[in-house]
């Protein structure tokens, strides 16, 4: 069985936020039996990209204030880190309101630029990752997540939380190595078994559904989760938007890879009542999406069923960083004409969404063709 503490806390005021982080860490034994043997502890929030805490981009800043204070409390010493998908850690974390409170409680913002080349004999997939050095230099790492929509793997929450790891632009190039979900979700799973995260603390008291993780709408749920297991976070909450734990790639190839349960039985829920965190009409991807292939059927008639990001010209700016962040090669998208607007080769399109995750202007959105509703009913 995996343990999953469900505490409601009905907003980000600290007291409350730091209250109800008490009351979590009490259902484990507290931070000293969770840490035990352990003294330097690295916080691991979702620090996607730099934007006002309202959007809830990424993980808000009482409740890494908070978890921080509990462990200094607790005589453990903290540091934190993440490699946004867009932007220096240090300019996203002044944006989103966490740069300030945590150096007031000096701790240091760990460097995740400079690179390690690690083997994993024991991963599924992938054997070989290039992570942030300094994730080596703490005996603990502490996961702190925020509960969102997502273009791939539809949410994204305690296990996509990692791939904040790996440092820079190779993110990008494991979407373009690996486009389809099943295989990005094999290797999330590795990620988490090679990293092995000590303990995962989800932020869902604002999260967000729609058009994520960038550009959704911020969606109140009250709650904040805590447990060991990143499989029976991602699955539990699934159930509470009312998403079936099977459409996420992630669940299924977790259990499989031994990494946490996603079933209902294997999953010990203690804390609050979990009905009065339902959110049955959150507004998240629940139809079954053809995926991309790189050889096969698939590669030649992709484009009349595969679900493709679409560009509102009405909101778009003309940016370019669709243009910038995209890991195809050659790109999927080019100026329409030059300096006017981005426009996609489909041709080209792996389906990795990062276009749309990372627009600032929330004028990308992924639609499901109507050839691939058919053959997916």
């Amino acid at each position: 069985m995996s343990k999953v503490a469900l505490i409601g806390c009905p907003s980000y005021e600290l007291y409350q936020v730091k209250t109800a982080l008490m009351r979590g860490f009490s259902y484990f034994g507290g931070v000293k039996r969770i840490f035990q043997n352990k003294k330097r502890i690295l916080l691991k929030p979702n620090l996607l990209i730099g934007d006002s805490i309202e959007k809830a981009i990424t993980t808000h800043p009482s409740l890494l204030q908070g978890v921080a204070e509990i462990l200094i409390e607790n005589d453990f010493i903290c540091g934190y880190g993440d490699s946004p998908g867009f932007g220096s850690s240090e300019t996203v974390a002044k944006k989103a309101g966490i740069y300030d409170p945590l150096r007031n409680l000096k701790i240091e913002m760990v460097d995740f630029v400079e690179k390690k080349e690690v083997t994993f004999s024991r991963a599924t997939q992938n054997r070989q990752f290039t992570v942030a050095k300094n994730l080596f230099n703490f005996d603990a790492l502490l996961s702190l997540p925020k509960w969102k929509t997502h273009g791939l793997t539809r949410v994204t929450g305690a296990v996509k939380n990692q791939y904040g790891c790996i440092p820079g632009l190779l993110k990008s190039e494991f979407h373009f190595k690996l486009p389809d979900v099943l295989h990005f979700s094999r290797m999330l799973v590795d990620l988490n078994l090679l990293l092995k995260p000590d303990f995962y603390v989800m932020d869902a008291i604002i999260a967000m559904e729609g058009n994520g993780p960038r550009n959704g709408r911020p969606r109140l749920m009250g709650l904040i989760a805590f447990s060991q297991d990143p499989i029976a976070i991602d699955a539990t909450f699934s159930r509470l938007i009312r998403l079936d734990p099977r459409k996420v790639i992630t669940c299924l190839e977790g259990e499989k890879g031994e990494l946490g349960y996603w079933q209902e039985d294997r999953i010990e829920l203690v804390g609050d009542d979990f009905s009065h965190f339902y959110r049955a009409d959150f507004d998240v991807q629940r139809e079954s999406m053809v995926s991309y292939k790189k050889e096969g059927f698939l590669r030649s008639f992709r484009n009349l069923f595969l679900s493709k990001p679409i560009i509102d010209y009405s909101k778009c700016k003309a940016c370019g960083v669709c243009i910038d962040i995209c890991p195809a090669q050659p790109k999927a998208l080019f100026w329409k004409e030059k300096h006017h607007v981005p426009q996609h080769n489909y041709k080209h399109c792996i389906r990795c969404y990062c276009c749309q995750e990372l627009c600032p202007h929330n004028a990308i959105q992924i639609k499901v063709s109507s050839v691939g509703k058919i053959l997916n009913r």
